[in-house]
């Protein structure tokens, strides 16, 4: 691999996108995706772990403060990205890397574990990264936003404005993984939770904050809970906002040989 296949463009739409801005929302998001990844996993112990695409280190410092893995280690391709993981001084890092988006710089096995959340998404050749991922790792917890809806090709502008290149189902991320040689061990479907909700609406969006407000914003939240639990897993995916999967790789890609 070299470091021509990241596009330029992608490249420098990310060098400085972590510079101050928006840091209390990312961490009240990476609170429930450190959540998420803590319960796919529960039952397993992990050493050495590795985030690909560690973004501001929100996530890890979520892991950190949980104590959830004594050896963490963290690749971003943005500069801004490296350089707020390292001023947040986590006991349990023990390194930070800047990397090309694809060739991860480790040996063969070297991760009891490799965390990618709300990264596919992002990813020009997913299944480059996911090849890659797969050599340095034993398990894998990958999470991506499950952005695919009817007419989502409506909202082009809205996604690209979030890097949203790539948009999945449950189903179509599980497709995905298990075609490039992943065995699913665990899977979590999960909606945006109230607190994240409240924040977008009041805080992100400006729009004024009352007690009807706030109550409507969890009564919908419980309402879509309800139905979930009442159904099965096709209406659940179809209210998903997130999914987590923990996997093990069990092979390679296998086409033409049945």
């Amino acid at each position: 691999m070299n470091n021509e296949i990241l596009s330029a463009d992608v490249k420098s739409a990310y060098d400085d996108f972590y510079l101050g801005r928006d840091e209390q929302w990312r961490m009240l998001g990476a609170k429930f995706k450190a959540k998420n990844i803590m319960d796919v996993c529960k039952g397993h112990e992990f050493k050495k772990v590795l985030e690909v695409g560690a973004g501001d280190g929100s996530i890890l410092q979520h892991l950190d403060g949980m104590n959830s893995f004594p050896e963490m280690h963290a690749l971003e391709i943005s500069q801004s990205g490296v350089d707020q993981i390292n001023s947040r001084k986590l006991k349990n890092l023990k390194s930070v890397n800047i990397f090309d988006g694809y060739h991860i710089p480790f040996a063969d096995n070297e991760f009891d574990l490799v965390i990618l959340a709300h990264v596919l998404e992002h990813v020009e050749f997913e299944r480059m990264l996911l090849r890659e991922i797969k050599r340095v790792s034993k398990h894998v917890i990958i999470e991506v936003p499950c952005d695919y809806r009817y007419g989502v090709d409506k909202r082009m502008k809205h996604f690209l404005n979030y890097g949203h290149i790539n948009m999945y189902t449950p189903t179509s991320v599980r497709f995905l993984v298990q075609s490039e040689g992943f065995e699913v061990l665990a899977d979590k479907v999960s909606m945006i939770e109230p607190e994240v909700t409240k924040f977008n609406t009041f805080i992100n969006q400006g729009k004024a904050k009352s007690l009807l407000s706030s109550l409507r914003i969890d009564a919908e939240y419980f309402v879509k809970k309800l139905i979930v639990s009442l159904s099965g897993n096709r209406r659940m995916e179809s209210f998903a906002n997130a999914y987590t999967l923990f996997l093990r790789k069990n092979g390679d890609l296998d086409i033409f040989s049945h």
